[in-house]
């Protein structure tokens, strides 16, 4: 039998937790476990051996290493229990060896990717970047294909562990990211770079205005670096971005804004012969491989419906070529220099460039990458819609939809866990981030859930909540598990029974103590305790 609420109309009083936290200077992200205790002080709502798991959350490579901990048999990287034998749903696919029913499955492979293209060809390719944002370079500029084609190179520096937060060393890895793309430069064997700088995109998430301003600096600095031996080396330079981020620090009423924005990003080329050429005077981000394939002189695939953003293709001199691409993360284009930390920090490389060489705006954001009108962008979609070459609706678009037309309602999966802990008087249990602008899932979404549970008549309903600031407003952590806690009053079903944050629970580079941390808040209650009222 599940676990009992000591009184059905309990107020939870994890809002008010979150609220006293900030008062100490925590924030989401880095939130410690808190978990919600019974008059005897027992933990509510432990995920149990059999009980049902819906973990909501979209996207997928933060989620396999909270997922392997869970479900893997072979599981060594920390003490955990052997046999939960639990019954577990993930939103999208995660990873394909999941022992999970999936509630909103592939639409299938993305064929005709750049790398695919390129590869067919038999160019050969390297990708480079810190471990941060290797995932990036790879599966999702693959197409989420996660095997590298032939000839493909991957380069992954490493981002440093040591430091608790990436703010006290905003330089990040970046002199490894251009060291490594320095020697790929070099390597007559390499036709194709591909290589992200990932700090302006980590830091501009963490509310402290020098350390992004100093993070932008690097980035700048590094890039003359890699445009310098590019040009030595005869290789033509592609300069972009996936989305902006610090070029809008400010929300109109003037508090931090620490998320992605719906800026356009930068673009320009690079090349080393001086060629004459004019682009486009606007694009987005699914131009770019086109570009690229332009710049080889490969045809362009059916598949890809965006266009080169060359005016007309440069008579770029014969013979084999070699293309770098710079992708600065984070990198967003706005003019206005009020609230804008990208164009007040010292930017002297990317001011000539931009000064010598065509430029153009390229659209990052909302339906340009298959969001929603008026989303913010992310590295994801961005990444993705780089490599494409053609829109890609996301995940998030499919269940908005699925909502709407009230498939979501009839979902295999989704009826089969609840349905499931019914019958078999087992705990569901709701796992994921509570936010609206997260790309790692919508609290619509877990709105929906909650109403398809109470239609299903489910008893024993716990969420395990996962926090983090990027993209909200300040303090909004409590907001929204205070809406959450209405909403179930309202429905007259469930408890916010642990709240985490995404720091400790969303990890993709193996710092398994903090997964660690996780697992042992869900299994066994361990956290600092928040008495009910």
């Amino acid at each position: 039998m599940g676990d009992k609420l000591r009184e059905k109309d309990d107020k939870n009083p994890l809002a008010e937790v979150i609220r006293k936290a900030y008062l100490a200077g925590s924030d989401e992200e880095s939130l410690e476990p808190h978990v919600l205790v019974g008059c005897m002080g027992q933990p509510v709502g432990r995920v149990r051996k059999g009980d049902f798991v819906i973990f909501y959350n979209l996207r997928g490579e933060r989620e396999v290493e909270l997922c392997k901990s869970l479900l893997a048999r072979d599981f060594a990287h920390f003490p955990k229990e052997r046999d939960l034998n639990l019954h577990f749903v993930t939103m999208i696919p995660y990873y394909e060896d999941l022992p999970v029913r999936i509630a909103f499955a592939a639409e299938g492979k993305i064929k005709d990717t750049l790398s695919e293209v390129l590869s067919g060809h038999g160019l050969r390719q390297a990708k480079v970047s810190e471990a941060e944002k290797a995932i990036h370079v790879s599966y999702f500029l693959n197409g989420k294909v996660i095997e590298p084609y032939p000839g493909e190179e991957r380069v992954v520096v490493p981002t440093f562990k040591n430091i608790a937060f990436l703010d006290q060393k905003p330089e990040m890895n970046a002199l490894g990211v251009a060291n490594a793309v320095i020697k790929e430069v070099k390597l007559s064997e390499i036709q194709f770079i591909f290589a992200n700088f990932a700090n302006i995109d980590v830091i501009g998430h963490i509310e402290n205005e020098g350390a992004i301003r100093k993070a932008v600096e690097t980035v700048d600095f590094h890039l003359g670096r890699c445009v310098n031996a590019a040009r030595d080396a005869g290789v033509i330079t592609v300069i972009t971005a996936d989305h902006g981020t610090a070029e809008k620090w400010f929300y109109p009423d003037g508090t931090v804004d620490t998320g992605h924005t719906d800026s356009p990003v930068p673009f320009l080329i690079v090349d080393p012969r001086k060629t004459t050429f004019e682009l486009r005077p606007q694009g987005e981000l699914a131009d770019i491989a086109p570009t690229i394939l332009d710049i080889f002189g490969l045809a362009i695939p059916q598949a890809m419906t965006g266009k080169s953003l060359f005016m007309r293709r440069p008579a770029f001199p014969e013979g084999k070529r070699k293309v770098l691409l710079l992708l600065l993360d984070g990198w967003g284009y706005r003019e206005e220099k009020e609230g804008n930390l990208i164009a007040q920090a010292r930017t002297p490389v990317m001011d000539a460039l931009r000064a010598e060489y065509p430029f153009v705006a390229l659209r990052a954001a909302g339906e340009a990458v298959g969001l929603p009108a008026g989303s913010v962008g992310n590295s994801e979609s961005g990444h993705m819609h780089i490599g494409a070459g053609r829109r890609i609706y996301a995940d998030r678009l499919r269940i908005d939809r699925a909502i709407e037309d009230g498939s979501f309602f009839r979902n295999e999966a989704l009826l089969w866990a609840m349905r499931g802990s019914r019958a078999a008087r087992k705990n569901l249990h709701l796992l994921g981030i509570v936010s609206f602008f997260s790309s790692h899932g919508s609290i619509n979404h877990l709105m929906a859930l909650l109403r398809m549970a109470k239609q299903e008549g489910v008893e024993n309903l716990y969420l395990h909540a996962m926090l983090g600031r990027r993209g909200e407003r300040k303090e909004s952590g409590a907001r929204y598990i205070e809406m959450i806690e209405k909403e179930m009053e309202k429905l007259g079903i469930g408890k916010v029974v642990s709240i985490i944050g995404r720091y400790w629970a969303l990890d993709r580079e193996e710092n398994w103590a903090r997964i660690e941390k996780t697992y042992r808040m869900l299994i066994y209650g361990e956290g600092i305790p928040v008495p009910t009222i």
